[in-house]
Order: structure tokens, then sequence, then C-alpha cells
């Protein structure tokens, strides 16, 4: 109690008052709104910063999937997750995802507005809703933000994208992506995704299985890549017919995006 007190007093003190001695709280707030901002942006571009060299060793939805595992009796409580650098992420992995996800990953500057522009209109008149997110929002989302679909966490989506679409290269997006990516309940990452379904290490991952991992991104909770559903097929299919329009490759200096019909 002595301890609350003291710090009570310590606050009260801190906040301005005039000649008169009445709190200045419009200036209190302005001060306090002005700390917590810097603090914010220290942090948030502090972090980025780091990421940009080290490996993410957690995220805030394997925090989450732990949490709602525990509480499941029919889920196990697991976490399978192993970093790994870029050099040992397969080539073919790398164009399924961008195949599947976010064909414009090379041009775009974190944001696809054409394809928010066809989601919106699209889900006007339909109930289930369509995403635009690309694999800069989605990787931005996965390494800093929880899962949701509220505004707010939509806006902070926006801010962490524009962050590493500025520090990061494409590759070090990729390998963010790609390191923390959901492959299945508990299994995050190519690597462990690797290790778990095909036995192998991420660098090892052929053609086809890099489509069919690419395929349950969607939802892969639902989707499985060890019990591939009719539709998970048909969309392995898809992808590997989109990777070999790309020439079988994924060329981050010379972008290498297939020119779209007009």
């Amino acid at each position: 109690m002595k301890f609350l007190a003291r710090w009570l007093r310590a606050w009260y003190r801190s906040i301005p008052q005039n000649e008169q001695g009445h709190l200045l709280w419009g200036k209190y707030f302005r001060r306090l709104f002005f700390r917590i901002s810097l603090w914010f942006f220290g942090l948030t571009i502090g972090l980025t910063i780091v990421y940009a060299f080290l490996p993410i060793p957690i995220t805030p939805l394997m925090l989450q999937r732990c949490w709602q595992q525990s509480w499941d009796s029919q889920r196990p409580v697991r976490l399978k997750h192993h970093w790994v650098s870029f050099n040992q992420l397969s080539s073919h992995l790398q164009l399924a995802v961008v195949c599947a996800e976010d064909q414009d990953f090379l041009e775009h500057e974190g944001f696809d507005f054409e394809a928010i522009e066809k989601a919106y209109k699209y889900n006007q008149n339909h109930k289930r809703k369509r995403g635009a997110s690309t694999i800069s929002q989605q990787t931005a989302k996965n390494v800093f933000l929880w899962p949701s679909r509220s505004w707010l966490r939509k806006g902070f989506e926006v801010y962490f994208t524009f962050l590493i679409e500025t520090i990061w290269s494409k590759k070090r997006i990729m390998t963010a992506y790609l390191n923390s990516i959901e492959f299945g309940d508990g299994i995050y990452g190519a690597e462990a995704a690797a290790q778990y379904f095909f036995k192998k290490p991420a660098a090892q991952i052929d053609r086809r299985q890099a489509a069919l991992l690419a395929s349950v991104l969607p939802n892969p909770l639902i989707f499985r890549v060890d019990q591939p559903s009719a539709k998970v097929q048909e969309r392995q299919q898809w992808v590997l017919g989109q990777m070999r329009l790309w020439g079988g490759k994924i060329d981050y200096e010379d972008p290498n995006t297939p020119k779209k019909d007009k």
C-alpha cells in the first residue's frame, strides 16, 4: 500500500498545473500521447530492424494456437517450428506460395490495390468474404500481430506492412513468411512442415510437394497436407500450372512476373 501511495503521489505531481494550482489535463494527455507514440514507434521500428537480420523465434499466432489446444481435448498441444535461412528454403516452395497467394509479390510495395478493389466489389454481393492480403501483409500479421478481423488489427497490419517493405528486402519477407506461416495445427514454417509431412528438409521439397503445401494455406486447419481433399488436389494442379507459366522459377533480381492480359 505504501508503494501504491508513493506512486500515486509521484503521478499526481507529474500533472502540470497553472499558477492558480489548477490541473492542466489537456497538456498532461498531450505529453502522455507524445511519449507513448515515441515508445511505440521506437519499439516497432527497432524490432523490425532486429528481425531483418535475426531469426524470429515465436509469433503471437503460435502462442494463441497453444492456448486453444490446451483447452481442447481433441487437439494435442503441439508447436513444431524450426527457423532456416533463405538458402535452405526450396525455390519450388517460394514460387508455389507466390503463385497461390500473391502473384504480384515481386512488383508491389506491400499492397495489391487492384486485388483489394476486386475483393471489395465481390464482398458487397457475397456472404462468403474474399480476402486480398499480399504475402507482405500476411507476413506482417503473422510475425507481429494477433489473428483478428477487427479494424484495429487491420490498421496495425498496414503499418507493419509498410515497415517491412521499407526495411526488409523481398527475400527477407519471403524468408520470414515461409518460416512463420501455419501449414497445419501446431506446424509452423517450411522446415517443420517438410519434416513432419515429407520426412525431409525444406531445401529438398519438390514441385508437387511445394504446390500441395501452398494449396492448404487458405485455411490449414481445414485443408490438410497429409489427407488432401479433392478441392486441395484440384488447387494443387492449378498451382503447378501457374508455376509452369512462371518458367518454374522466381527471380528476385529481375522480376519474372508473367504479364497479365489486359
